[in-house]
């Protein structure tokens, strides 16, 4: 039977066209949100919509098919693996090219998305299309992600990423050889004067502490292990440039392309291998690991033969 669900208007989509908010607020394709609107099924204080009108405030009542007829989230290549579950969180393992949650723009595939495919129920907590989740990895970052299935859940990670009490530990390559080999870089991070699309050390921007450490040598790269103490958008890729050892890969911060070419890579060589918490309902540590990804791992062998 189909299912009626009713949503106040965000501020920030007011304005826009129906069929794109309503693939915003509720994390679906832009397709699926035409096709709901074509059918009827939207309406906004008892007013059918249409998918070019244009959204105003107050509440939108949608008639959902059930859940086994709707369109299935973009297919993400290989699957999104589930390292760690329970009945209040869950932990992924997020492929390169997956966006966290749905956004201006993107029509791949999504964290929220895949895991509402698969059946699993995230907190109603924050903004629609960003059911459950309480921190994020770039599209082109591979790793892991706790997202939330529980209210109490969402509210105790929120406070937890805010206090810096969750641990992150990246693993990444960075071009040449840090001197020294370990130590704290601790330069704000802001928009770049220039480029709207990136970030830079600037120095009005957001405090921003990256620690890391030197794991492996090679002639021309090192492998390094990162704890974040912040988590600014694009913080260890911008604090690596800012050393002059921008991560293998990353050519919009820098990287030699022919080194990218060599090692086969299409992104920056950054995965988020290790996530530790307190469990955010019943208590006791949470630790969970990630194997490198095929592209990464192939990258690195040919750096170490």
């Amino acid at each position: 039977m189909p299912e009626t669900k009713y949503l106040p208007v965000p501020d920030a989509v007011v304005g826009e066209r129906a069929d794109a908010a309503l693939s915003r607020m509720l994390g679906l394709s832009r397709t699926k949100a035409a096709e709901l609107l074509a059918d009827g099924a939207v309406s906004i204080d008892g007013r059918v919509l249409g998918k070019s009108d244009r959204l105003s405030d107050g509440i939108v009542a949608v008639d959902l098919p059930d859940a086994r007829e709707s369109v299935p989230e973009p297919e993400i290549p290989g699957g999104l693996a589930i390292r760690y579950e329970d009945a209040d969180i869950v932990v992924v393992d997020k492929p390169v090219g997956v966006a966290a949650h749905p956004s201006p723009g993107w029509t791949g595939p999504t964290v929220v998305g895949a895991l509402a495919s698969a059946g699993v129920t995230l907190a109603d907590a924050g903004p629609a299309e960003r059911k459950g989740i309480v921190h994020r990895l770039d599209v082109g970052t591979s790793g892991l992600m706790v997202v939330a299935k529980s209210i109490p859940a969402y509210t105790a990670l929120k406070a937890a990423f805010k206090e810096r009490t969750v641990e992150k530990v990246y693993h990444a390559v960075a071009q040449g050889h840090l001197d020294p080999t370990a130590g704290t870089i601790d330069a704000p991070i802001g928009r770049h004067p220039s480029s709207d699309w990136k970030f830079a050390v600037t120095q009005d921007g957001k405090p921003s502490i990256t620690h890391y450490e030197v794991i492996e040598m090679f002639p021309a790269a090192s492998l390094v292990e990162i704890h974040l103490e912040t988590g600014r958008t694009h913080q260890i890729r911008v604090h690596m440039a800012a050393m002059r050892h921008p991560l293998a890969g990353d050519l919009t911060y820098g990287a030699d392309p022919t080194l990218a070419q060599r090692l086969g890579l299409s992104r920056q060589w950054l995965h988020a291998h290790e996530l530790a918490f307190e469990h955010p309902v019943r208590g006791g540590q949470v630790r969970v690991t990630s194997d490198y990804p095929d592209d990464l791992a192939s990258a690195l062998a040919i750096l170490r033969s």
